[in-house]
């Protein structure tokens, strides 16, 4: 069964898979870390770097590559934003990405898929001190301007997964009517960072699993960008590092209160006092209000990373918020006839994405000029941020990701 409550006119089909009722969020979560999606939703991309103006690199992952074939110029663009230490490599991404980039007259929608990788995420390198968070949205705010430029004629969708659906949640609510995304879907955002982060710390059995993996993830992760790290010896965070590398036992608050607090976006407002004066400000469920294009969220009750939801959506006409009874966190499995093991959830979604990148009528937009300074594309009146294409393009194997991190998390 699935609990839809809409707050806005878009219409949400529901979808009741086959699920049993010994599922439980806790399995369907270990699932989406330790299942095999290798053979599965396959897909490869084009990376482009971005260089933004204080130095850091984005990494952009475009589906379907340009030697597998060529695409119109108008052909609507999903950009996706990954979770806590993911990539474009994620299967939940992947999920989505393989339906939606398949070829009408192969049964999908035909669409143009844009990853944005975060610093030090998926292979992209660590080029300056500044990292990433929940709530630093100007990365997806110069990738979304570089794409628009890219691609003047295409209509822009977003949708993020965990941790990039708070971003995305975030960045739309400030872009307000500007936003040059025509619609937007958030996938087990978790809202409310500040009473998340305390059901993860005081439960024993979610502190000790859940809250202390993904602090293992991140320690991983910096662990590979510490040498880089190292060389900005008049910031604090080469020091730092070395502490919160050589803890053998470190939760998700204690890593964020770390590292996260301080080298999680641009100051202002970095650096916060504690973690939880930066989860305060960087949680979303407050922010929804402001949200000005349709806007589809997707959670499950039972998910055991994200357990507090903002059922009343903000009270916002553009929201329309989906809750499930089961799907854990990342999750929604369930065994197709062919014994197959995917996520359901994807069905939902791109009846959505289909829906907003061809059945939505949309206006004018009403956005900021693009201008070039020196070399970096920026937008008028917003000038502190912009961003440039530099030098070195790969080609991606989308089911070839970071290895020792726990897939998912």
């Amino acid at each position: 069964m699935v609990v839809v409550q809409v707050s806005s006119t878009v219409v949400f089909h529901e979808y009741a898979p086959e699920m049993t009722s010994k599922t439980s969020g806790h399995l369907q979560t270990a699932y989406a870390v330790v299942g095999d999606f290798s053979k599965i939703d396959k897909v490869e991309y084009d990376r482009t770097f971005l260089r933004t103006l204080d130095g850091g690199t984005i990494g952009l992952d475009v589906t379907p590559p340009a030697n597998e074939r060529i695409l119109r110029d108008d052909t609507p663009i999903l950009i996706v934003l990954h979770g806590l230490t993911g990539g474009s490599h994620e299967s939940y991404v992947r999920a989505v990405l393989a339906p939606a980039c398949t070829p009408v007259e192969n049964g999908g929608l035909g669409y143009r898929g844009i990853v944005v990788n975060s610093r030090g995420c998926a292979g992209v390198p660590v080029t300056s001190p500044q990292l990433y968070s929940a709530g630093h949205t100007d990365d997806i705010r110069v990738a979304v301007l570089y794409i628009a430029k890219r691609y003047p004629e295409a209509r822009l969708l977003g949708i993020g997964f965990s941790l990039g659906a708070n971003i995305l949640t975030r960045y739309l609510a400030e872009e307000g009517k500007h936003s040059r995304l025509a619609a937007g879907c958030a996938v087990a955002c978790p809202w409310d960072l500040t009473k998340n982060a305390e059901q993860l710390e005081n439960k024993w059995f979610h502190r000790n699993i859940y809250s202390k993996a993904m602090a293992r993830n991140l320690q991983r992760l910096t662990a590979r960008h510490a040498s880089s790290l190292a060389t900005f010896v008049e910031n604090p965070l080469p020091q730092i590092l070395n502490k919160v590398l050589q803890s053998k036992s470190i939760t998700l608050s204690q890593f964020d209160g770390a590292i996260t607090r301080i080298a999680g976006g641009s100051s202002p407002p970095f650096p916060f006092e504690t973690a939880w004066d930066y989860y305060a400000w960087g949680s979303s469920h407050e922010v929804l209000a402001n949200i000005r294009v349709p806007f589809l969220a997707l959670n499950s009750e039972d998910d055991p990373v994200v357990q507090v939801l903002p059922y009343e959506a903000g009270g916002s006409p553009w929201v329309a918020f989906a809750i499930t009874e089961r799907g854990g966190h990342l999750g929604w499995f369930e065994q197709s006839r062919e014994g197959q093991i995917r996520r359901w959830v994807r069905k939902p979604v791109l009846e959505w994405l289909r829906a907003a990148g061809e059945d939505l009528a949309v206006g004018d937009e009403d956005v900021r000029p693009i201008i070039d300074v020196d070399g970096f594309l920026r937008e008028s009146g917003r000038e502190g941020i912009g961003c440039q294409m530099i030098e070195g393009s790969e080609h991606i194997i989308g089911v070839e990701g970071e290895g020792g991190l726990l897939a998912g998390l």
